[in-house]
């Protein structure tokens, strides 16, 4: 066993504790762990279940179509695991580390929550990530060096280190909804202050969503917060991969108002969202 790249004694991929032939090439991703079954839920056919640390993996039918869904846990941190040994077990050699022959894509879509700091955008409404900007700090370990014009830009604005990511146009196109708005997002690296929160010890940048809701870019206004989708993006786009972040709408930090029913905008989400997936 080599310290770079670690497999399980069964032959498994590390953290996940997964064989190829438990996953499909349709992925969905959540942050928490009981999404994963209120999204297998409605699956025709359930034919695999594993529980390996926070990672919590499902795979199953709806119709023809075979899908896997996956907890990651939160934060950019997870992604990198998750994405990392995901597209090794389609595209490496577990045994002896080097890529396949032939290559497989994948197709990443998060379904999650988030909040957003623009007054106009409604409570428990659908946003899909258009461009993200990360300011959680993962890509900059990766020869990561797409949109540098607007990322040129941004620092102009901007201060802390930031790396500007992408959706797959595709994807994109393909769940394009009257239901569903497209914006741009922020990842943040934790949840209390780097979101502008303040709980017992001050957050450092007292104007910070004040800051973001006002940056006026060539890609458009900043739209929302969350922790998982500028990694998402970032790894699927060098990897070769598709990528999708939609995002459930469930507070407004500029109105400071919160979601009254917020368990069921998620399972709309996902039921819109498995509607389409079976038809991909």
């Amino acid at each position: 066993m080599k310290a770079n790249w670690i497999t399980n004694k069964d032959g498994s991929i590390y953290h996940l504790g997964l064989h190829v032939e438990n996953i499909s090439e349709t992925i969905i991703t959540v942050g928490d762990q009981n999404r994963v079954k209120s999204i297998s839920q409605y699956f025709d056919k359930l034919e695999f279940t594993k529980s390996n640390r926070e990672f919590i993996t499902h795979t199953g039918w709806i119709g023809n179509k075979r899908l896997t869904v996956i907890s990651t846990g939160i934060g950019t941190d997870n992604i990198d695991i998750v994405f990392n040994e995901l597209d090794a077990l389609f595209n490496i050699d577990l045994i002896s580390g080097q890529p396949k022959d032939k290559f497989q894509k994948i197709d990443f879509i998060r379904i999650g929550t988030s909040g957003t700091i623009q007054k106009d955008i409604q409570l428990d409404s659908f946003l899909a990530s258009n461009y993200c900007i990360g300011l959680d700090g993962l890509m900059h370990f990766y020869n990561y060096n797409e949109f540098l014009t607007i990322q040129e830009e941004l620092n102009q604005h901007i201060t802390i280190p930031s790396c500007i990511t992408k959706a797959s146009a595709e994807l994109l196109n393909f769940f394009s909804d009257p239901n569903i708005l497209i914006g741009n997002t922020v990842t943040c690296s934790g949840f209390y202050a780097p979101q502008g929160r303040s709980v017992r010890i001050e957050s450092k940048e007292k104007d910070w969503l004040e800051k973001l809701s006002k940056l006026n870019l060539s890609i458009g206004r900043v739209t929302n917060l969350e922790m998982e989708t500028s990694g998402i993006y970032g790894l699927s786009r060098m990897m070769g991969h598709q990528a999708i972040s939609l995002n459930v709408i469930l507070a407004n930090r500029m109105t400071n108002e919160f979601s009254q029913d917020a368990e069921k905008s998620i399972d709309q989400l996902i039921r819109l969202s498995l509607e389409k997936i079976e038809k991909r």
